[in-house]
């Protein structure tokens, strides 16, 4: 089982920076297209870590393993990063599966236009994570990936965004290692059709609100 995310905070160059963090007792299985355990396998934990517009480190997995071993997260986990405040997560829940969102909306693309000459500095990265309570076999894993980006496409296409996504979007999908194991994660299977509803909830509810940096919030 996944834990609700706890919100937590790092110290860095003199201000509170937050973070969420879920835990799970057991390991869980997991696929991720985050910079810090993507792909897929078992993993124990997820880290959602605010980071400023700035940002430009370029080893954001070796970042992330440290954020990490300084909240004593033990064992393989996820490390995603956002610009969002994560204190303004979004969760949802439909038959069981339940969703998380950190949605910033401000830099939505068509994923196949071209890419502009110098994308804006305005909060733009939507990371889902989401659990589904029952072992999903790796083709199931991938469809659940596709079916929560279509989900989330959806919603922005409800707000009126020109966009069916951002450059930096990250999704993660965890669920039991035992069990029997479900083989279809399209949006009208057992396990995708409440993802998608419970992903589609969450981006719309936090698309719909304004969405600050929180680079922007702390230097006013």
């Amino acid at each position: 089982m996944l834990s609700e995310p706890i919100l937590t905070s790092r110290a860095e160059d003199g201000r509170r920076i937050p973070l969420l963090v879920w835990r799970a007792d057991v390991p869980l299985r997991a696929v991720s297209s985050g910079p810090l355990g993507g792909g897929i396998g078992a993993r124990r934990w997820v880290l959602n870590a605010t980071v400023p517009m700035s940002y430009d480190r370029d080893d954001p997995a070796a970042h992330l393993a440290a954020l990490a071993a300084d909240l004593a997260l033990g064992g393989p986990g996820v490390g995603l990063l956002t610009g969002v405040d994560v204190t303004e997560v979004v969760a949802r829940t439909d038959t069981g599966v339940r969703a998380w969102a950190t949605v910033g909306l401000g830099t939505p693309m068509l994923a196949a236009a071209h890419a502009p000459a110098a994308l804006a500095q305005r909060v733009g990265t939507v990371n889902i994570v989401v659990y589904v309570p029952a072992r999903l076999a790796d083709s199931a894993l991938v469809n659940a990936v596709a079916t929560a980006t279509e989900a989330k496409t959806q919603a922005i296409t409800e707000l009126g965004l020109p966009g069916t996504g951002t450059p930096t979007d990250a999704v993660t999908v965890l669920c039991p290692v035992d069990g029997p194991e479900a083989v279809y994660g399209g949006p009208r299977s057992t396990w995708g059709a409440p993802l998608a509803r419970a992903v589609h909830a969450a981006v719309l509810a936090g698309g719909a609100r304004v969405v600050v940096p929180w680079s922007e919030q702390v230097t006013g």
